[in-house]
């Protein structure tokens, strides 16, 4: 198992590829996922020796913090992983409202501590901007939680530039969480100057585009789930993106791994990144991605690999 890494300046220490659990009771995300399957996901990354797991309460509606806070308890291993997860979400009918407010974050983060069934979550973030509370005192309030002992490290996702600094303004933020792979590459210019200035983690998610630079799709593949309306996957960009994939593909092949493993080797290798959180449908594919731990670019190989996706 590789060496760990400290997530950003807290005190929380992963190996570098954890895993990313929306498909673990995020019913809402994709549609018949089995429980028991997720639940599997989540006992193999344990027996793996994975020690990092992201969450959401919007995964599901809390469902998968459920999931994992009972693999947990029934493991007796809560204390041998770091736990993120997030919040920001209420669920009226059909509509979803989005609240940074003080009382809603700390109401919040009570409510996953009961579903996750602990009494600390080790990495809390605000899972979206709200339009309304300024965004130094929503994350005023996780440091009160912080010191409370309930959280150990604060997290922001989505937001911009200028919500983070507004964030940050007392210099709490340790860690973001955002969009960020080989197809959508803007926060380099924007956020990545920002968190390596400030001493921030930089997490990605959607690290394998949903799943096309995991190297799985071909030109026949067809999607009936939220990918289905993604820009990327479809028509002319579908096909091209396709084809930077291929590249990858003998690159691959000539290290006799996989192109997922490259793809996530090569955000290791970028100084923000501590950590990457691949999701997985099936406990193999969680086995699988802890084969990047195997690979090492030399530096013509990212190069190229960033000069392919330019």
């Amino acid at each position: 198992m590789s060496e760990k890494k400290r997530i950003g300046r807290t005190d929380l220490e992963v190996t570098p590829v954890g895993l990313g659990a929306n498909a673990v009771g995020g019913h809402n995300l994709y549609p018949h996922l089995d429980e028991e399957e997720g639940k599997n996901i989540i006992r193999t990354a344990l027996k793996q020796d994975m020690d990092f797991i992201d969450t959401a309460f919007s995964y599901g509606k809390g469902r998968s913090e459920e999931l994992i806070g009972e693999v947990l308890k029934e493991t007796g291993k809560r204390h041998d992983i770091v736990l993120a997860t997030k919040g920001a979400h209420i669920y009226q009918g059909d509509k979803i409202i989005k609240s940074n407010s003080p009382d809603f974050l700390k109401e919040t983060v009570e409510a996953s501590l009961k579903r996750l069934q602990t009494d600390y979550i080790d990495l809390f973030y605000i899972h979206h901007p709200d339009e309304d509370t300024p965004k130094d005192e929503a994350v005023g309030a996780l440091k009160d939680l912080k010191d409370e002992g309930k959280i150990r490290a604060i997290g922001v996702s989505n937001f911009s530039l200028d919500q983070l600094k507004e964030a940050n303004k007392d210099g709490y933020v340790e860690v973001v969480q955002d969009h960020y792979n080989l197809l959508n590459r803007g926060v380099e210019d924007t956020l990545f100057p920002y968190v390596l200035e400030n001493h921030i983690s930089f997490i990605p998610f959607f690290p394998f585009a949903s799943g096309i630079l995991a190297g799985k799709y071909t030109q026949d593949t067809t999607f009936n789930d939220f990918r289905k309306d993604m820009p990327h996957l479809q028509g002319e960009a579908f096909l091209n993106n396709l084809e930077k994939v291929d590249k990858l593909r003998n690159m691959a092949h000539a290290r006799e791994t996989d192109v997922a493993n490259i793809v996530l080797a090569w955000y290791l290798a970028h100084e923000p990144i501590d950590v990457v959180i691949p999701g997985a449908k099936r406990p193999e594919q969680v086995e699988s991605n802890l084969r990047t731990l195997d690979v090492r670019l030399s530096n013509e190989e990212k190069v190229q690999i960033s000069q392919i996706f330019g």
